[in-house]
């Protein structure tokens, strides 16, 4: 009996030490947009920043990780489900003997509301309606495609960076349009590259998780030039971000967002996620600016050991405090994937959990 009190007590004093550690906030802005910033960095607050920031004061909102069992930390409803194959209704997965595992590579949303699984096992983009239900699937002309992206006139940008080395375009009936390839100006060799992006019609290649590369436009027509941004745009038109861990083991990210129409920097904010941090799942905006960062996090569970966990922070697109949290389970299989997350226009998540007999797609929201 007194052996099993001490190992109750014990636990109760790693949940406390978990609770402490995820309650801190140390968040130290280099430039929080006070009296003294520029003119042309400071911007009106909108309506809808003013509710966030006043919820998340008043229930005490920190910037940690939400543990198991809090409210809102565990996954919302499944939007969709998949099996294990190459039918309708199913996605691709290989497990060779003598090579890396695969699941589906990256998950994105059009402007139309549709969702998009990039299925390379099965060399093809699957559709889901905003239901969730399929609505088919479009071939692709690539031999190694890793990300996709979708331009505002629906055509799809799908990345291979390995081996073809090059960006194809396929229009909504599933014509290639055109194809840009990625070695060039500013690009030594694809392999460097970590993903694809679009700002209206035209295509972007991210470099080692730091600046984009204007590679060209959804019509196929290259740019010359190939012109740099300092980060990701986001979708309220007004930043450029990014982000770098600056330390791992107390789970600390560095978030950084660039003036858009000058070019002057807004602010760069140390958040907390209040847990180890293994590496870097998300970043990226809603249509209202706020900004996601997700993270692989390792969190005690309930018998003091590490468990890996998806933290997803929602930051104010005005000085990156965090004003919202989710957590999602891990996917912990060794399967090659490239992005697992996508940000909907409207606000949340999607996330593909994968699981031994299928795959989940998960919605959840941190604001």
């Amino acid at each position: 009996m007194r052996r099993a009190a001490l190992a109750a007590v014990a636990v109760l004093l790693v949940l406390v030490a978990a609770w402490l550690l995820f309650s801190r906030d140390e968040a130290t802005p280099a430039n929080d947009l006070g009296a003294d910033a520029p003119a042309a960095q400071k911007a009106e607050v909108p309506e809808r920043l003013v509710a966030l920031r006043a919820r998340a004061a008043k229930t005490g909102f920190d910037g940690g990780v939400a543990s198991e069992g809090e409210a809102g930390a565990l996954p919302p409803g499944v939007v969709a489900q998949f099996g294990w194959g190459s039918g309708e209704g199913k996605l691709g997965r290989s497990r060779p003997d003598e090579a890396n595992p695969e699941a589906p590579m990256s998950i994105t949303r059009d402007a139309q509301g549709n969702t998009w699984v990039l299925d390379q096992v099965n060399n093809r983009l699957v559709k889901l309606d905003k239901n969730g239900k399929p609505a088919g699937e479009v071939p692709l002309p690539l031999q190694t495609p890793q990300d996709v992206a979708f331009t505002k006139d629906g055509t799809a940008v799908v990345l291979d960076r390995l081996v073809d080395e090059s960006v194809a375009l396929v229009g909504p009936d599933g014509k290639q349009l055109g194809e840009l390839k990625v070695v060039g100006k500013g690009i030594e060799e694809g392999g460097s590259l970590t993903g694809v992006f679009t700002d209206g019609d035209d295509v972007y290649v991210e470099r080692e998780h730091g600046d984009l590369v204007k590679l060209g436009d959804s019509k196929g027509k290259a740019d010359p030039e190939r012109p740099e941004v300092p980060g990701r745009p986001t979708r309220d038109g007004q930043s450029y971000i990014s982000a770098n861990i600056t330390d791992a083991a107390s789970g600390r990210v560095g978030v950084t967002a660039i003036d858009r129409a000058t070019k002057q920097h807004r602010f760069t904010r140390e958040v907390p996620f209040g847990a180890p941090v293994a590496m870097l799942m998300l970043l990226d905006s809603d249509r209202s600016g706020v900004i996601y960062l997700g993270a692989v996090v390792e969190l005690p569970n309930p018998n003091g050991e590490s468990m890996p966990r998806v933290g997803i922070l929602c930051l104010d697109p005005l000085d990156g405090r965090p004003i919202g949290r989710a957590t999602l389970p891990a996917n912990t299989d060794a399967d090659e994937t490239f992005r697992e997350l996508t940000v909907l226009d409207e606000g949340g998540v999607y996330y593909l959990h994968r699981g031994e007999q299928g795959a989940q797609m998960l919605r959840a929201d941190c604001r």
